[in-house]
């Protein structure tokens, strides 16, 4: 059979093979989203124009892209943990709510001091918090079999209701000063560090990347991201090796519960300073296509949170300048997830294409 390096580079590597399909996915979701923009009557060129020119035209633009990447990359490495578990985390979006809970009262209930000391007890709080939301679901499956798309959901309900409540007129969390409801604006040592001046973007970005990298190192270089990985795989088999598969079910879960807290706490550190009752726009539900367009891989998931934050902060300049609906980009996100959703069968016939293809070559 006559060999084709394209098929051996691009095709017959695993590894870039899920890369290829996911860029194919935002192409595929480009050109559909061009027809429908056709259809309803706007240019598709100039629109996509105005979406580039929104994330990067100015420093501030370019700043609001990654105040936005920065907690989808969060949210979408604690999807992707459990995810390689076996398990559906959908509930990142109440793990968040509550991480920013924990984060805002212990950054307004302390008294100033040492900044760092500050920012780290807020952060810790967000992941325990964050942690907690997701060890619920993790032990009632683990030992109820109750399966957790279900227990997170509900979860979910109860950190916005929650949250609703702690900054309503009569919550005990509201700031008595203010007719608005949120919380105390939390002390100045609480605060993270704007990396640039006149942009929003600040040190959680960096924070955000090098925790990648250590869901990296976790998953594919240690005993435990080896033991997570088998149980997703099969977790017949893995409880045949002698792994504790309902333990790590829990830890996992853990784990991916405190990334959303993480993601929650660092949003309110660094951009709102104060608990809103729903200060996240979504980046819970987002991290489920971010995680899935960067092939549930730690570097990949920096990539794709990055693409997403570019969606998010240039539809504001879309809409301004064409008034085309800033959802539209929910359509792109929801054309991603319906690709990134049949790229496994779609991959087999590829492959099996390019096969036949080269055996009848050499035929």
């Amino acid at each position: 059979m006559k060999k084709n390096p394209l098929f051996d580079i691009f095709i017959g590597n695993d590894s870039v093979f899920s890369f290829v399909k996911a860029i194919l996915a935002v192409c595929f979701a480009l050109i559909i989203v061009y027809f429908i923009l056709l259809l309803t009557g706007y240019s598709p060129f100039p629109v996509y124009g105005a979406l580039l020119k929104g994330a990067f035209g100015s420093r501030r633009c370019f700043g609001e892209c990654l105040v936005s990447t920065t907690p989808l990359l969060f949210s979408g490495l604690g999807f992707a943990i459990a995810y390689r578990c076996g398990l559906f985390n959908i509930g990142l979006e109440g793990q968040i709510t509550v991480g920013g809970i924990a984060a805002a009262f212990i950054g307004y209930i302390l008294p100033e001091m040492n900044p760092v000391i500050h920012v780290a007890a807020c952060i810790i709080a967000g992941t325990l918090a964050g942690a907690f939301w997701g060890f619920v679901p993790g032990y009632l499956k683990a030992r109820f079999g109750i399966h957790e798309v279900i227990s997170v959901i509900m979860l979910n309900h109860i950190a916005f209701k929650i949250a609703a409540y702690l900054v309503s007129m009569q919550g005990p969390m509201k700031d008595r000063l203010d007719d608005m409801p949120a919380s105390p604006i939390i002390s100045d040592s609480a605060k993270i560090v704007r990396l640039v001046k006149g942009s929003r973007v600040h040190w959680g970005i960096i924070l955000a990347v090098i925790t990648a990298f250590i869901i990296w190192v976790l998953l594919f270089r240690t005993r435990l991201g080896f033991k997570i990985r088998s149980v997703g795989k099969n977790k017949y088999a893995a409880e045949t090796a002698g792994i504790n598969v309902k333990r790590h079910i829990i830890l996992t879960l853990s784990i991916s519960g405190a990334l959303g807290g993480i993601a929650g706490a660092v949003e309110i550190l660094g951009v709102h300073y104060r608990l809103f009752a729903a200060f996240s726009p979504g980046y819970g539900f987002d991290a489920i296509a971010v995680a899935l367009l960067g092939m549930v891989h730690p570097i990949g998931i920096i990539a794709s949170s990055f693409l997403f934050g570019i969606l998010r902060s240039g539809s504001v300049f879309m809409q301004a300048m064409y008034g085309v609906n800033k959802d539209m980009v929910s359509v792109i996100t929801a054309i991603i997830v319906l690709f990134m959703g049949m790229s496994a069968p779609i991959g087999i016939m590829i492959k099996d294409r390019f096969k036949r293809k080269s055996h009848g070559t050499s035929g």
